[in-house]
């Protein structure tokens, strides 16, 4: 099949504006009612079949935060008829089989996280909990959970399409390393076998799907879409216009070639000027064409105005903790041009800002204040990074050419519109909104712009802060900074100068929570120990600690497997080992006396007896707590009894009971299916 020529660029500026002319949904008054997850649901519509079956691994809430609730609000405004099978069992078929057979495809979601990361910590300890399931619980989903929800789909229905998406989807729709495998794994088509895979936002695309198919065509004709990866079958001739990138055979067998790939791959993300790309796995080849187009303003208001009930489907019994999290907050952009090298929004999501107008925005806040059970407060307002709103290149010609990886990094480039007074508007109408208490920013806020603006740190120091205000330097380190693609921690400095001296002309007593990442690649126990020593400088005492989890598809990633930088092929130090990445932990955390003894061998380690001690310098003192003898006995009894990987306390439900071949994956008081080995 002879495929067209993609390498032609858009216009500058060009964005994916199919989804504007979609119709409004007449609702003649009545709330709107979550898309159906049962027969009988589906037959209350007055539905005989559903066009399209989505199987997703999240709980299903109907808010346009959760995939689901957005792209089949889209399909329903689009015209087409969508059943949703949310973390079904997938020990059989049976819940594909809900709705019978869809009449245009099976839509396949792992959820808003990767499953892998969804399940394990940075030391692969299975998580205790899981945010996007009833009451937390764990164990509703398989590892890596597009695979078994591919394949359910092709066992339930023969010919049925299958058509993959969601974040787990997009970072491993090419070889990629697995950081709980251990190993470099070929691309995700090749294993879940899905007929065509959406990578990025997927509003545009999936509604292209359906509308194509519906037509009459086949899956293979939609090989022609932006936004979408597929693979080829042994006889097929990939298409000529296409980079080719290295294979999996040599990503996996020589980490140079893995480097370089990463370093190709993430030169093409550009939508105005990215080529498709072509990975060989053996004799058979794995296609990505050329990402989506930005969506429109219009495109953005439509997609947020659809009729959500912003509300968990009414099955469940349990709270969702997500739903919880987000359910008061507004969703004003997307996208992030700050290229950090640990984080997959930029990947996902695209570098383009895409943004909503303030009246969306405003007419969101103000159908809020309506709802008899909101208390008055927006939990945040904001996206990916809080102060990007309306955000971009100043020059679409150069735009369209421009292969930068980051806006912001190592400087603010003088191109990007750095603008805050159209987020300074919405920020203003939003909590000058009737019935509106407080419009708090709990997003991510990107320091170095911030300051760029006094007005926009004033209005935030004074009106969206509740008390606390999270940020991110990340580090301390110049080399790790950099590694990151993070500004200065000379920036965070001066951030936090402007902030005090704010907060102190409002009359206010409130205080910077700065999160910081252990074991991120380039860091090294002096790094760790630097880090330490100016927490205990300035009074920072971090309650939460984040290390580093080398996701699919990051930069970062690729320099924590090949201990290479990719787009300088210069070496990178790695924490690999289980006891290195401890003693960064600790370090962060060197006021918890059940840290003491790590942090004392990190000490040891780096040559730094002088942190040791009564200096003002110092880290702990030269003798132990009488808390650090009684945490390492703790810890030394877990390890003793096997509770040091993961064990939940036997609950009375836990027994197995006679004749019972398998225990039920739903088991309580279990851990994550704890019979399975990693592969």
């Amino acid at each position: 099949m002879q495929l067209p020529i993609l390498n032609n660029p858009p216009a500058p500026g060009q964005t994916a504006d199919a989804l504007a002319s979609l119709p409004v949904l007449p609702h003649n008054g009545a709330p709107p009612q979550p898309l159906p997850m049962s027969v009988e649901e589906m037959r209350a519509r007055g539905w005989d079949e559903v066009d399209i079956v989505f199987i997703t691994g999240d709980a299903y809430v109907d808010h346009p935060s959760f995939a689901m609730a957005l792209l089949g609000r889209v399909l329903e405004a689009a015209g087409y008829r969508v059943g949703i099978v949310s973390q079904p069992d997938w020990q059989s078929c049976e819940a594909w089989k809900t709705f019978g057979r869809p009449r245009l495809f099976f839509a396949i979601s792992g959820g808003n996280m990767d499953s892998m990361i969804n399940h394990y910590t940075a030391n692969r300890k299975v998580r205790n909990s899981d945010a996007y399931s009833p009451g937390g619980r764990i164990g509703l989903r398989p590892d890596r959970a597009t695979l078994a929800y591919c394949q359910r789909a092709r066992e339930a229905y023969k010919g049925v399409p299958v058509i993959a998406g969601g974040v787990e989807a997009s970072l491993r729709r090419l070889a990629h390393y697995d950081y709980w495998s251990e190993k470099v794994r070929r691309s995700i088509l090749l294993d879940c076998k899905a007929d065509l895979l959406v990578y990025g936002m997927g509003e545009d695309s999936i509604v292209e799907i359906a509308r194509r198919l519906d037509e009459g065509e086949t899956v293979a004709d939609l090989r022609d879409m932006r936004g979408v990866a597929y693979a080829l079958g042994a006889s097929e001739t990939p298409p000529e216009d296409a980079l080719v990138i290295p294979s999996f055979e040599e990503v996996r067998d020589d980490k140079p070639a893995f480097a370089e790939a990463t370093k190709m791959i993430h030169n093409e993300t550009n939508p105005y000027n990215a080529r498709r790309l072509v990975q060989f796995h053996d004799r058979q080849a794995v296609v990505a064409n050329a990402p989506p187009l930005p969506v429109s303003q219009e495109v953005m208001d439509r997609l947020y105005g659809l009729p959500y009930t912003r509300l968990p489907h009414p099955r469940y019994t349990e709270s969702v903790p997500a739903f919880d999290m987000i359910k008061d907050s507004v969703t004003i952009m997307r996208g992030c041009f700050g290229g950090c090298t640990f984080c997959s929004i930029t990947t996902h999501q695209g570098r383009i800002i895409q943004s909503r107008s303030k009246e969306s925005i405003v007419g969101e806040v103000q159908r809020m204040s309506a709802s008899p059970e909101f208390k008055g407060v927006v939990s945040d307002i904001g996206g990916p990074t809080a102060n990007m709103y309306e955000m971009r290149c100043s020059k679409p010609e150069v735009e369209a050419v421009c292969r930068r990886q980051s806006c912001v990094h190592p400087t603010v480039c003088k191109l990007l519109g750095t603008d805050h007074g159209p987020l300074i508007e919405v920020m203003k109408e939003a909590r000058e909104t009737p019935g509106i208490k407080k419009v708090l920013v709990a997003s991510g806020i990107r320091m170095d712009l911030a300051r760029l603006s006094p007005k926009y740190m004033r209005d935030l120091v004074r009106h969206h802060v509740g008390g606390l205000l999270k940020v991110a330097p990340e580090h301390t380190d110049p080399n790790v900074l950099n590694k990151m693609r993070k500004p200065s921690n000379g920036d965070f400095e001066k951030f936090t100068e402007v902030f005090k001296k704010e907060s102190k002309k409002a009359g206010k007593k409130q205080h910077i929570v700065p999160y910081f990442i252990a074991s991120h690649p380039g860091s090294d126990l002096d790094a760790m120990i630097d880090l330490a020593v100016f927490l205990k400088r300035t009074g920072y005492r971090p309650d939460q600690v984040q290390d580093f989890i080398p996701a699919p598809f990051d930069v970062a990633t690729a320099m924590y497997y090949t201990g290479i930088d990719p787009f300088t092929k210069k070496p990178v130090h790695v924490a690999r080992k289980l006891n290195d990445r401890k003693m960064q932990r600790a370090l962060m955390q060197f006021f918890k006396p059940a840290n003491y003894f790590e942090v004392r061998k990190a000490l040891l380690a780096a040559g730094r007896e002088d942190l040791i001690g009564a200096g003002c310098d110092a880290l702990i003192p030269e003798n132990p707590p009488p808390e650090a003898f009684k945490a390492r006995r703790k810890d030394a009894n877990r390890r003793f009894r096997g509770e040091y990987v993961h064990a939940k306390a036997a609950g009375a439900g836990d027994k197995k009971k006679k004749g019972k071949r398998k225990e039920s994956r739903r088991a309580p008081g279990k851990g994550y299916r704890p019979d399975r080995k990693m592969d």
